[in-house]
């Protein structure tokens, strides 16, 4: 690509210019792309260690926005000198006065045999702020009209509210763009760790929401009512399903020019 701009790369291990010719020149950019990707791995496995005795061992809370029912509380200084001189503070998770109490109704309601679709029209209706409306400032990209199922799903499937700390739900895989064409490069995607694989702390580390037997009963629920491998959905009560549910929906009645069409008097019985 850069012999096709026309664009000169000089690297200082070898001294100038690289020559797309030199056989040389492509044994030593081979040689330390090798060496680059190489330490690029030891710093995840380190970084990814470091991060996983943490929560193990301390419970310690990671980052990242904190799970709707929860809000970050001020834990103290941070451990590392460099970083409390910085003025950074360690953060934990208490609940939140207003939202704690909604986790709690969609856990035992799900628990009681209704489903997420029921549940996220009960707490609609109800006026309740979904995730997304209650928190704005950090979902300004997100509908907030109503609930919606997933949203009720992430928090069926959140095992932090049980108090403990789990981390390492979720990977980063990098993937081809095009497999056909390698030198598009790669791009990241996020995928679901298996269960067995999250990282739990050693004790709980924040005040819990719900019961650990709540919860299991709510993912026994999850695993029960579940078909055709989708988490959450129950299962279809009639055996000839609608081709086209979901991909139609209810609007205004337009004609070719945009004007509402006159209604039709209606039809005398024969």
């Amino acid at each position: 690509m850069f012999v096709h701009y026309g664009v000169g790369l000089w690297v200082p291990e070898v001294g100038g210019a690289i020559d797309p010719g030199s056989d040389a020149h492509d044994l030593v950019m081979a040689l330390y792309g090798g060496m680059s990707k190489g330490e690029r791995n030891r710093i995840k496995i380190r970084v990814h260690s470091a991060m996983k005795a943490q929560t193990e061992l301390e419970g310690r809370s990671l980052g990242g926005r904190p799970p709707y029912g929860y809000r970050l509380a001020d834990a103290g200084p941070h451990p590392n000198p460099g970083k409390a001189a910085e003025g950074k503070r360690l953060h934990r998770l208490e609940p939140d006065p207003v939202t704690a109490p909604v986790v709690r109704r969609i856990f035992e309601e799900y628990a009681a045999g209704r489903g997420m679709t029921t549940i996220a029209r009960g707490l609609t209706q109800d006026g309740i702020l979904c995730p997304s409306a209650y928190d704005r400032e950090r979902n300004s990209h997100r509908k907030t009209q109503v609930w919606e199922l997933s949203a009720v799903r992430a928090i069926l499937r959140n095992p932090r509210y049980t108090g403990w700390q789990v981390w390492d739900k979720q990977r980063t895989d990098e993937v081809l763009i095009d497999v056909e064409d390698i030198a598009l490069g790669h791009e990241n995607k996020q995928r679901w760790n298996d269960p067995s694989q999250w990282i739990w702390s050693q004790r709980e580390s924040h005040a819990p929401l719900i019961a650990a037997d709540l919860y299991e009963r709510a993912q026994n629920a999850i695993k029960t009512r579940g078909t055709n491998g989708e988490v959450g959905r129950a299962p279809p009560r009639s055996v000839r399903p609608y081709l086209f549910r979901g991909l139609t929906e209810c609007g205004p009645l337009r004609t070719q020019h945009g004007r509402q069409p006159q209604p039709r008097p209606p039809l005398l019985p024969l």
